[in-house]
């Protein structure tokens, strides 16, 4: 099997598989956050070298506050365990997004998490927190005009290359494989700039119902897709 480099994941589905069980949305959210572990294990033992999942958009804080404020309270748990998780699994994590916007506390879990794995030569593990892709390109763009503005920069040095060493994914390679669960086929703001050849994958799946096989699935529908760029 040809597994894909890099697979990048929107996880949909925590509310609306809780709401089948009889459960609160928040219980779908817990669940969901048990599913980004099983995953990160499978990615790893499948040789996926990266990892990027969905985890909370700059949308998300229009939703309910109370449902914004277990995710928070859900996010820095997860993070704690990330810490070590990361170190028994030899994983690097980055948190790509807009992590000003996030509560101190967070932010400094943050920092540790990213310093205490930046070593670490396993899966290369990318979370995205408060990330939205529009929101990328223009922080991206602000900084490049910012350099042009003080005459550091030429507009005739701005091309693909430069423009993507200032987006979150820097010295990250553009995903080969998205993968949305359950059942919506939109992009949603992610990775628009990273995403413009890669191969899409849509599962009816929910995200907390989503195992190692159902990631084999996509993949091999991932090997049946006849990958040209360019119209070679």
């Amino acid at each position: 099997m040809n597994v894909p480099n890099h697979v990048a994941i929107i996880m949909d589905g925590n509310g609306r598989w809780a709401a089948s069980k009889g459960m609160p949305r928040n219980y779908g959210h817990a669940k969901g956050s048990n599913t980004v572990e099983l995953i990160t294990q499978a990615a790893s033992d499948l040789g996926i070298k990266y990892l990027t999942i969905y985890a909370f958009s700059t949308e998300n804080w229009s939703r309910p506050a109370d449902e914004v404020d277990a995710l928070m309270k859900l996010m820095r748990e997860y993070i704690k365990r990330c810490i070590r998780k990361a170190a028994k699994n030899n994983m690097k994590v980055r948190i790509i997004g807009n992590t000003s916007k996030l509560a101190p506390d967070i932010q400094e879990l943050i920092a540790e998490l990213e310093t205490s794995s930046a070593g670490y030569t396993g899966l290369n593990f990318q979370i995205a927190i408060n990330y939205g892709s529009r929101d990328e390109m223009i922080r991206a763009v602000r900084r490049i005009a910012e350099k042009s503005a003080d005459g550091l920069l030429k507009p005739e040095e701005i091309d693909e290359e430069l423009f993507a060493s200032y987006l979150d994914t820097k010295e990250i390679p553009d995903p080969d494989l998205m993968i949305r669960t359950s059942g919506e086929q939109r992009l949603s703001n992610y990775l628009l700039w990273q995403m413009a050849y890669t191969e899409l994958y849509f599962t009816d799946v929910p995200w907390p119902a989503f195992t190692k096989e159902e990631l084999v699935k996509a993949i091999e529908v991932y090997n049946g897709r006849n990958r040209r760029f360019g119209n070679i």
